[in-house]
Parts: structure tokens; sequence; C-alpha cells
């Protein structure tokens, strides 16, 4: 789904030299400062796991027992950076030191050597619901948990009809919690999660929450959330939306970091390590299902090139913009489809089009190469926004070969005063004028 068109910028297709994408260009400019959101630096944490019971009070109070248990290592030297507007995937096992790894960020627990560095204000969506109380409705719940979460009366006040729209739930928020599903739990505990004031989200495992509809909300605004310049780190065992979702991802197993990088490349390698270790695991069938799956053709890098053909993270209204994407070939396509996507800053669908609908063919694809998609004059309101890119097949482009959601961002900077997402030509006139004044 390409989503509404709320604008129509003029705009070309070309098919890049297969030899561009061996060129070392710069990455483009962060929006944002270079410091790293969250640094994990040479970090370590304990447990201690108590291998014996006491089996009276007299043996508590008399009898002491002294040096039985064992500790337990869920990290041991790990070391990572998080990037502002990331998405970073956490992958590994049960019992890697995932939850871990979120919990130092959240601050709830402390790392027993090395740094943990968090530069911005952190939310968790580690367990939606929790204080939740089932003999209160879902309004006082709302106001109990929010308050927990850090925000005051007034700003729950403030809040309160956007959390129970998003939740979906209606005249069920003055029922009691012990009438709720668990997908009305859930819903009602993602809803009240996103509205404390955060720039790093915590995602564990939550994103179960609903039905596909409500699903996709959640992950439409996740993206949003990064489109503004939020960053996220996700943990899942849902392979397929961490290789879809992220933009890096780290391996960790029991405690130790295997591999940090593209997330197709990492979850690959992950899995192979489970095939090869539990061959009749669940895991394992999830890697023969995505081997069915394997990219013929994967889009290896997505760049933003400004009016001088450079890098670029910033444009002015009305300047030129290109995307260009990189893909690397697998397997010959034969009738390609790229797509690109615009988000504004309020995480909806600014412009979206493909090179079918623009009537431009690519096929087949049997090497290494790029295509580039020009924007000749960027007639957006200032912001920041979101590209996300996708590489179809089929002649109707039904099936979907690799996507980047959350691909690449650009700024647009402009001294104006019009509001929305984007200036539309106009002009104004008095009822009795014939002749317009342009604006």
């Amino acid at each position: 789904m390409l989503g509404p068109v709320i604008a129509r910028p003029s705009r070309s297709w070309l098919k890049t030299r297969t030899e561009l994408t061996q060129v070392n260009v710069p990455a483009p400019a962060k929006i944002h400062s270079a410091v790293a959101d969250v640094v994990f630096d040479q970090v370590d944490k304990r447990y201690r796991v108590y291998t014996a019971r006491y089996r009276s009070l007299k043996e508590v109070v008399f009898h002491r027992r002294f040096g039985e248990w064992e500790d337990h290592w869920a990290l041991r030297g790990v070391s990572f950076e998080v990037e502002p507007g990331e998405v970073f995937g956490i992958i590994g096992p049960n019992g890697a030191g995932k939850s871990t790894s979120l919990k130092l960020i959240a601050r709830i627990l402390e790392a027993d050597a090395g740094r943990v560095m968090v530069r911005r204000k952190v939310a968790g969506l580690l367990e939606l619901g929790a204080g939740f109380v089932p003999e209160y409705t879902g309004r006082e719940n709302i106001f109990l948990n929010a308050s927990i979460l850090g925000l005051s009366r007034r700003q729950i006040e403030s809040r309160f009809d956007s959390i129970v729209d998003f939740a979906e739930l209606g005249d069920a928020i003055d029922a009691s919690l012990a009438t709720y599903s668990s997908g009305m739990y859930m819903r009602l505990g993602f809803a009240t999660a996103i509205h404390v004031d955060a720039e790093v989200l915590l995602v564990d495992e939550i994103l179960a929450v609903g039905d596909e509809a409500f699903q996709r909300k959640c992950f439409d605004w996740l993206s949003g959330f990064q489109a503004r310049g939020g960053t996220i780190v996700l943990v899942s065992h849902d392979l397929a939306t961490v290789r879809d979702f992220c933009s890096r991802v780290a391996w960790i197993h029991e405690g130790q970091v295997q591999e940090i990088g593209n997330p197709s490349t990492v979850v690959g390698l992950y899995l192979d390590r489970v095939k090869a270790t539990e061959p009749h695991g669940e895991e394992a069938r999830e890697h023969s299902r995505l081997l069915a799956s394997e990219r013929a053709v994967e889009l290896s890098e997505v760049r933003l090139l400004g009016p001088s053909g450079r890098p670029t993270a910033s444009v002015g209204m009305g300047e030129s913009l290109a995307v260009e994407i990189d893909y690397k070939v697998s397997q010959p396509l034969a009738t390609p489809v790229f797509s690109v996507a615009l988000y504004g800053p309020n995480g909806a669908c600014v412009y979206a089009t493909t090179s079918a609908i623009d009537g431009v063919e690519f096929g087949p694809l049997e090497e290494d190469g790029g295509v580039r998609l020009e924007y000749s004059d960027m007639q957006l309101l200032p912001g920041v926004y979101r590209v996300a890119v996708s590489l179809l097949s089929r002649p109707r482009g039904d099936a979907v070969v690799d996507s980047r959601p959350a691909a690449a961002s650009f700024e647009v900077t402009a001294q104006t005063k019009e509001a929305g997402l984007v200036r539309l030509r106009h002009s104004w006139r008095t009822k009795k004028e014939r002749r317009s004044i342009p604006a």
C-alpha cells in the first residue's frame, strides 16, 4: 500500500551505472548530533544464582549459609553504539542478554563493569500494562499507568482522548479491565506508553498487540516516531520484522556480541548458527522459511543527494533532491519495480510512486547496480521527512522482494510561516476582480 498522495512533485527515474555502486561515497551527514544516543562500552552484567535453599526459619536465623551461589554473566564485554534516528535491533536465543541490555539502557539495572551512556530521554515498551489494576476501569488505569511513567495529571488529561482513540476502545474505556480481552489490554498498554515524552524508545517483544490492522498501526506510529528524529532499540524473536524494520542489528549469544551490521547479513548468520546447533527447533524452521523467501535482489544502500549531487541530509524548500538506490543481485529479477515513499513529520504519507506507475522499466536485473529517483522541485514545508524504499516484482508489482521502511531521512529548511506539509501554487482575488494576484 502506497498511501494517499498529498503532493505530486516533478520527478524522473534513471538507472545508474553499475560502477557507481563500487565508488566509496561518504555517508550523508546526520540531521542530529554525531554523538550516539546509546553507548555500551565493554559492559558486564552479573546475576547471582543461589544453588541451595533454606529448609527452615531456624536455618535462616542460626545457620546462614554462605558461598552457595553461582555467578551468571548475562553480559560480558558488550560494546555497541546506537546513533540518533536509528532503529537498532538486538537478536539472540533466550537468555542471551537481550532484555538485560534494554534494562541497562532504561537504568532499571546497573552494569557491574564498563559504561552505559544514554544521551536523550528514554521510555520503555518493555512490559505493556505493568502496573495496571484489573479492578480499575480503563480510564482509571490510564491515569495510574501514565503517572507511573512520569506524566503529570495535566499532561495525562491533555492526552487522554488521543490515548483512547489510538487504543480503539470506545465506550469500553469505562469498563473494568477484568472484562478486557488480552488484545484490548495490550492495546491500552501500548497506547498509554507511546504518549510519554521520549526521544529513545525501547521495545521488547510487545508488537503482537491485537489484530493485524492494529499491529500495522503500531508499526506506522514507530516509523513516524523515527521520522521525527526518534531512536528505537528493538528486541524481538520475529526475525522477519527485525530484518525489514531495523537499520542495524546486533546478535548476542551467551552474553557476548557475535556480529553487528546489516540486518539481512546478521539475521542470516544467526540462523545459520541455530540450524547447525538445533536442526529441529522452532528457529531452525524459521531459518527454512526465510531461506525459502530469500531475496533475489537486495537493496544494499540508499543515499540522498542534494542539488550539487553530493550526499546530504538537508535540502531547501524548492530545491532538487535525488534518492539513489543501490542493489545487489543474487538471482536475476525479470520484472523489477522500484517504489519510493516520503513520510512527513507526523508520520503521514506525503507522496509515493513507483517506476511502474511512471511507465519506467529497469528489468531484467542481472548484475549489481543502482537506480535514482530525482525530484526537481521539492515543495515540502520545513520539517524532518522519512524515505521508505521497496523493490517489487511481477508485472503488477505486487510481490515485495526487499524493503527499507526507514531507508533515510532528510530535513527541509525554509523561512516561511505557511503551515502543513506542502506548498501549493495559489493566488488571491476579490469576488469582483478578474485579475488574480499570485502568492
